[in-house]
C-alpha cells in the first residue's frame, strides 16, 4: 500500500509539474479589451489582437509572481526527482525532503498567485471594464492544489513507510 501511496504521490507531482509550467510559461493570465481589441497577458509579455510584446514596465508584484512561480517550478521539479529517486525504499529522507520540497513549491505558487490576484484586482481591475482571469491563471491554481496533495501523501507513505509490514490474521478459536 504504501509504495502506491508513493507511486501516487509521485503521479501527482508530476501533474502538478506539468500544470505549474504551462501556466509560468503562456500568456493567458489575463483576459481583456483594449481600445475594443481582444488583449490578454502573461507574466512575461502580453498580446494584442494576437501580436504579443514583451513587458517594458518592471512593475514589483509582477518580478514578484515571476520569482514565485520560478522557485515554485524548481521546487516541484525537486521534490518530484526525489520521490521517484527513494521509491524503492519508503523509509528514505528522500521521500521525506521531496514531500517537504513539494508543500514549499505549493506554497511558493500560492504566494505568487495571491499576490498576482491581489494587484490584478486593485490594479487592472479599475483600470479595464471589460477583464476576466484566463485559463494559465487557472491552471496554476489547480497546480497548487497538486503540488500540495502530493506533499502531503508523500509525507504520509514515508510516515507509514515503518509501520506497513503485514499483521498476521486473528483466528479465533470459539
Amino acid at each position: 500500500m504504501v509504495f502506491t501511496l508513493l507511486g501516487g504521490a509521485s503521479l501527482c507531482g508530476v501533474a502538478a509539474l506539468v500544470l505549474l509550467i504551462i501556466s509560468t510559461s503562456t500568456d493567458y493570465w489575463m483576459q481583456y479589451r483594449y481600445s475594443g481589441n481582444a488583449a490578454n497577458q502573461g507574466l512575461w509579455r502580453f498580446c494584442i489582437n494576437r501580436k504579443c510584446h514583451a513587458h517594458t514596465l518592471s512593475v514589483a508584484f509582477w518580478d514578484a509572481t515571476r520569482a514565485f512561480m520560478l522557485l515554485s517550478v524548481l521546487g516541484c521539479f525537486a521534490g518530484v526527482v526525489l520521490g521517484i529517486s527513494a521509491s524503492k525504499r519508503v523509509q528514505s529522507r528522500r521521500v521525506r525532503t521531496g514531500g517537504i520540497t513539494l508543500l514549499l513549491s505549493g506554497f511558493l505558487a500560492l504566494l505568487a498567485l495571491a499576490i498576482y490576484t491581489g494587484m490584478t484586482v486593485n490594479f487592472f481591475g479599475k483600470r479595464y471594464i471589460d477583464w476576466r482571469f484566463s485559463w494559465s491563471y487557472i491552471l496554476g491554481w489547480i497546480g497548487i492544489i497538486m503540488a500540495l496533495a502530493a506533499g502531503v501523501v508523500q509525507l504520509y507513505a514515508y510516515q507509514r513507510g515503518g509501520s506497513c509490514e503485514a499483521a498476521p490474521a486473528s483466528v479465533s478459536d470459539s
